[in-house]
């Protein structure tokens, strides 16, 4: 089938979904929030960091790009106990902080998100529950598609804000184990920075409004933006999911309407880098764009060729958002001392 952005593919549908360019998706509009959306997300922030994450750092796995990785574990939400990785410099002191989400499917090993996009910088990368052979808890299915439905009958049980609690609780590990960070948040404190692709980009559009510690964000092909309009767009990734079981149960919309990372970008006041797509088959590019468009402080976009499929050009699109990353990042974040 073609596309309207000249790739070839064997998907039943168009993953640009008619949009050829990006100024008709520059006008995709956030929906409006729920009531009590504001007081809803400031709880469950205040809440996870009340937390006592108990970290525990474990011994050096690797050594490369200039940090030593280690594997961490802390405690999140509900008591449930998580893991991952914690990158430190190899040599000299701590200067900046970076939390970073993973894709829809978990994380088995920190990957190319190191090294970090600022010299110095402790990074943490947790495995959010269910994801990851770190991240698993009992119940909680592995599967993104089964993933992306559990607890989604109420707003109070739904996973995903269990997930983006971990972000916080994750946060709080960090700055626990770093000392130089210890005052994230603080007035005249560091800030941390956020990076998120594809579900960690959603479940950080959904996390950051609430949370002082942070100064900036990196959100690449985020999820869960506009989900009126998603459950109407087809696609190969876990909103498929969801919109097979809102068709049975049409209910679910006004649980997702808390859980819209378009909507929550409207409080989002944090300068934010967005690397949206024109054509993918697992999160529709319209979804990622609302998130953009809704941002209520500075902005910066990226416009990537296609997302979540291979394409001629993208190991020098990942190049250059590589680069607008660490331009990006060090001109908005302070290092420590």
């Amino acid at each position: 089938m073609a596309s309207s952005v000249a790739f070839s593919h064997d998907f039943a549908f168009d993953p640009a979904y008619g949009y050829d360019a990006p100024d008709a998706l520059l006008g995709i509009p956030a929906p409006p929030a729920p009531d009590g959306f504001d007081a809803f997300w400031r709880d469950r922030c205040a809440r996870a960091r009340s937390v006592d994450t108990r970290p525990v750092l474990g011994p050096v796995e690797e050594e490369r790009d200039g940090v030593r990785i280690h594997g961490v574990s802390y405690t999140s939400v509900g008591g449930v106990r998580l893991g991952g990785w914690l990158a430190l410099p190899a040599e000299g002191p701590v200067r900046y902080g970076f939390v970073v989400g993973h894709g829809y499917g978990g994380r088995q090993e920190p990957g190319r998100d190191l090294p970090a996009p600022l010299p110095g910088a402790a990074v943490i990368l947790p495995c959010v529950r269910g994801m990851g052979e770190r991240g698993r808890v009992d119940g909680i299915p592995d599967l993104a598609a089964e993933h992306v439905l559990h607890g989604i009958g109420s707003r109070d049980t739904y996973v995903i804000g269990d997930c983006a609690a971990d972000l916080w609780c994750a946060a709080s590990a960090l700055t626990a184990l770093v000392p130089e960070l210890a005052e994230a948040g603080l007035p005249d404190g560091p800030r941390l920075g956020y990076l998120g692709e594809s579900f960690g980009g959603g479940l950080g559009a959904l996390a950051l409004p609430w949370d002082d510690r942070f100064g900036a964000a990196q959100l690449t092909v985020p999820t869960f933006g506009n989900h009126p309009l998603r459950l109407t767009l087809p696609c190969a990734g876990s909103g498929e999911a969801v919109r097979a079981h809102h068709r049975e149960h049409p209910e679910v919309g006004d649980v997702l309407a808390y859980f819209d990372a378009a909507t929550a970008a409207t409080r989002l006041t944090l300068p934010t880098l967005v690397a949206a797509a024109l054509f993918d088959p697992s999160v529709p590019p319209p979804g990622q764009f609302a998130v953009h468009n809704a941002l209520a402080g500075e902005r910066e976009l990226q416009v990537l060729t296609a997302g979540h499929f291979a394409y001629r050009g993208m190991v020098a699109e990942a190049a250059e958002l590589d680069a607008n990353r660490t331009r990006f990042f060090g001109e908005r974040l302070t290092a420590v001392g």
